[in-house]
């Protein structure tokens, strides 16, 4: 028979509470894992077939391409087992766990899928995080620079929340074209939302969320590191724009993500903006710049990867660290 002291433990566990022994475990976990069972089940991963129209794309032909499968799976076992969740924070899980198989699905296919097939999907998604996210939160987005709030229709909200997921996803995606990049962004963007909450006292359910799925990400860069043995594909790339986007709508201040995600924004989302323009309204821009960003920097400007994945991250930790410091002050 369970002793009082005992069964209070474990109660508020249940409830929501969380042991720190039991939060230590669990970061331990999703690291370990993520570095076991890619290090024992890379290999039989889809193969990279190189990309036609990146600098160096063709380096990439022959590599296990899909690791986000394998990551964001450890991500989620980690989660249901150490993480105090909530019927918000299983959907979101769940969500998260489609937003990657549409990825991996698309990694494993012989002939990639469509971009409007890929959008609508991603416009499912968005969806359903939105409807999730009014019927568990409200409608009101806090400034976190000032302080101040504002009531944002139900309808409007709901729309501009499908923008965010969408777009979060998208520029997250076409920014995973250097080793390391993209993961090592999502990183910098997902601590500083961590940090920001923690200043703010906000996003209490979800920031050990965000520390367990950080750790998932560095097992995977432990292979992904200049010169990579693995790729993450698309399953880990739109996984992770998807868990960003929440991440800042759990903030409650959704739009601090133009700065903590800035140089993701830059990087995957100017091609975005001008293949768009171009494909519907014959308008274009840029057409001296390469993009990604990160193709322009490296062929242009003569960057290696390493310095293109250094810089970028330098550029992204100061304009959090100057936002942070703006938020602090402004409480």
């Amino acid at each position: 028979m369970y002793k009082r002291e005992e069964v209070d433990i474990l109660f508020s566990y249940l409830s929501g509470g969380q042991l720190p022994l039991v939060a230590f475990i669990g970061v331990m976990f999703a690291f370990v894992a993520t570095c076991f069972f890619i290090g024992k089940l890379g290999q039989y991963l889809p193969k990279d077939i190189g990309r036609a129209y990146a600098h160096d794309g063709k380096l990439s032909a022959g590599k296990p391409r899909g690791a986000g499968f394998i990551f964001i799976l450890v991500f989620l076992a980690s989660a249901l087992l150490f993480a105090p969740v909530k019927m918000e924070i299983v959907i979101y899980l769940i969500l998260v766990f489609a937003a990657m198989m549409t990825g991996f699905l698309d990694d494993a296919a012989k002939a990639p899928w469509g971009e409007y097939k890929k959008g609508i999907l991603d416009l499912v998604i968005a969806v359903l995080v939105a409807v999730t996210y009014l019927k568990y939160n409200d409608n009101i987005v806090t400034f976190a620079t000032c302080g101040r709030s504002v009531t944002i229709p139900v309808v409007l909200y709901g729309i501009l929340i499908v923008i965010l997921i969408w777009a979060s996803i998208n520029v997250t995606n076409c920014s995973d074209g250097v080793d390391g990049l993209s993961g090592t962004l999502t990183i910098i963007t997902v601590m500083s939302i961590y940090v920001i909450n923690e200043l703010l006292g906000k996003g209490a359910d979800f920031n050990y969320l965000m520390l367990l799925f950080v750790v998932c990400i560095l097992g995977y860069l432990w292979f992904n590191a200049t010169p990579s043995k693995l790729l993450m594909g698309d399953a880990g790339s739109r996984a992770m724009g998807l868990f960003i986007a929440m991440a800042v709508l759990k903030s409650g201040s959704p739009f601090i993500y133009l700065a903590v995600a800035i140089v993701l924004i830059l990087d995957g989302g100017l091609g975005l903006i001008k293949v768009a323009l171009l494909r519907f309204l014959k308008i274009h821009i840029l057409k001296n710049v390469r993009t990604p960003l990160h193709d322009q920097v490296r062929k242009v400007n003569g960057w290696s990867n390493t310095q293109t994945v250094f810089r970028f991250a330098i550029i992204q930790i100061v304009i959090s660290v100057a936002l942070i410091y703006v938020i602090k002050m402004g409480m």
